[in-house]
């Protein structure tokens, strides 16, 4: 066993994010523990406080003074969209847990998201080194370094300071064969803290896996300072001896399947569901995918015979102008073939809806809730544009930014750049089309229960019943909206 012991965390805690902590669906951190791994691997003494359930940075403090780490390794977890996000109160308590490292003598180590666009600035508040991008085989190499008191200049992706100036090494590559990499250290988990919210909450446990690194698909406004635009899957051996592991290690319902895109190649859908069979597993899970992979031959067949009960597409707008604007890629033909299908097969289409594109008008608004209502998913989820440093959208936008340049948490929805309509308008769209979706959810469910009445299960009913709340705050939301911008409002 080498002897730097290295302490593994991650910057999110659900504590800050009030949105998420009401939601309670938690996850561990998937990247997180994938890093940790690898180190355990090499031979070095690994440990994780998991952040996702403490009460803030501080908490740290007591890890420290008991398990002595000599490293402090700040690895996001990229694989959760919430990180992706660059929040301002994850950055701060990262910033925070770094100074609580540094001041216990530890060597800090980051690797993120904001980390990569903003290396210089976790310099400045305690991180030795940054690693952009993909940092597994940098944070290998550099424990090295340091187990052994070798210069680290010769490390690809580092970022780090020298005699009082920033360092920067040369880019690393992305890794190509993600089935050499050894299974995330699961066993690090505390698994029942997250079985408890998902249990009380929802009624069974999920966990996060992950297939693929990357998205090949080039959407103007999406960042991506990990992968780039390279796109790496696991083979779907490998993800079954996962999955076979995780079952042993931690019994669970359901499997979320967070990559950006699940099963770029049909063939690979496909192999899935055969090993599926063949291994008599029984699955439930979710994915995020496009509407022009959705309508290949085979490919929502291969699903729902593997156990895929919940599809989230990308529609962003109904718009085909603004989605064409973004560099979306896919038509909204596409949209309503893939839904429809989805639909005949078993699978739950769900759509990410997102407001507020540069040059979105109020008949772009009214196009985008009809085609909700039109193709009633089972779910929405709805954001506004938000600019993130190293996009095409943020360049386009950079000269009519605020000051405020992140989000606080995931509920903040700020537009944080000027545009058709106002920040408080598109706020109180959000709310509106949520109540709206939810009030013909409800209508469509009281038509189902009439026909067939002896519905037994009392999440239907509760369903249709919630027509009695969202009939009026529907109303109650549109009067809000026109008094904000009666102009746009009157138009929706």
């Amino acid at each position: 066993m080498k002897k730097t012991r290295f302490l593994f965390t991650h910057s999110y805690f659900l504590q800050l994010d009030p949105k998420q902590l009401q939601w309670n669906k938690p996850y561990p951190p998937l990247m997180t523990i994938q890093a940790a791994a690898m180190l355990r691997e090499a031979g070095f003494a690994v440990q994780l406080f998991d952040t996702m359930f403490a009460e803030g940075p501080e908490q740290l403090r007591l890890v420290l003074e008991t398990q002595h780490p000599d490293v402090l390794v700040i690895f996001d977890d990229g694989f959760n969209y919430l990180t992706k996000m660059c929040l301002t109160n994850m950055r701060e308590a990262a910033w925070a847990m770094a100074g609580l490292a540094k001041a216990r003598g530890a060597t800090v180590i980051v690797c993120s998201s904001d980390a990569s666009d903003h290396g210089e600035a976790y310099l400045q508040q305690g991180a030795d080194f940054v690693l952009p991008g993909e940092g597994e085989q940098s944070l290998l190499e550099l424990a090295g370094a340091l187990e052994e008191g070798r210069p680290v200049r010769g490390i690809p992706g580092i970022i780090y300071r020298e005699k009082g100036q920033t360092k920067r090494t040369p880019a690393r590559p992305v890794m190509k064969d993600l089935d050499a990499l050894p299974l995330p250290a699961w066993d690090l988990i505390d698994f029942e803290a997250y079985r408890r919210p998902w249990e009380q909450h929802w009624g069974y446990f999920s966990l996060n896996i992950a297939t693929t690194r990357g998205c090949p698909y080039k959407c103007n406004w999406c960042a991506k300072p990990i992968y780039g635009n390279s796109y790496k899957m696991r083979s779907p051996e490998h993800v079954i001896r996962e999955i076979e592991y995780l079952k042993q290690l931690a019994p669970f319902e359901h499997i979320w399947f967070c990559d950006d895109i699940f099963g770029l190649k049909r063939s690979w859908v496909v192999r899935f569901a055969e090993l599926v069979r063949q291994k008599g597993l029984r699955l439930h899970y979710k994915i995020q995918s496009r509407a022009d992979l959705l309508v290949k031959d085979q490919y929502i067949e291969a699903l729902a015979a593997s156990g895929c009960e919940e599809a989230w597409m990308g529609v962003e707008s109904g718009s085909q102008r603004i989605l064409d604007a973004m560099d979306k890629g896919i038509t909204l033909d596409q949209v309503r073939t893939a839904t429809r299908k989805l639909k005949t097969h078993g699978i739950q289409p769900c759509f990410f809806i997102q407001f507020g594109y540069l040059g979105e008008t109020a008949e772009d608004i009214r196009k985008t809730i009809d085609i909700i209502s039109e193709l009633a998913p089972h779910d929405i989820g709805i954001s506004v544009s938000y600019p993130l440093p190293g996009t095409g959208f943020y360049d386009k936008v950079k000269q009519s930014l605020e000051s405020k340049a992140n989000w606080t948490d995931s509920d903040d929805l700020d537009l944080m750049f000027r545009n058709t309509y106002s920040p408080d308008f598109y706020r109180q769209l959000h709310r509106y089309v949520h109540r709206i979706f939810r009030k013909e959810r409800a209508a469509r469910q009281i038509g189902q229960l009439a026909r067939a009445p002896a519905q037994l299960r009392i999440a239907p009913w509760k369903r249709a019943l919630s027509l009695l709340y969202y009939a009026p705050a529907a109303y109650f939301a549109k009067q809000k909206l026109k008094a904000i911008d009666h102009e746009a409002a009157a138009r929706l």
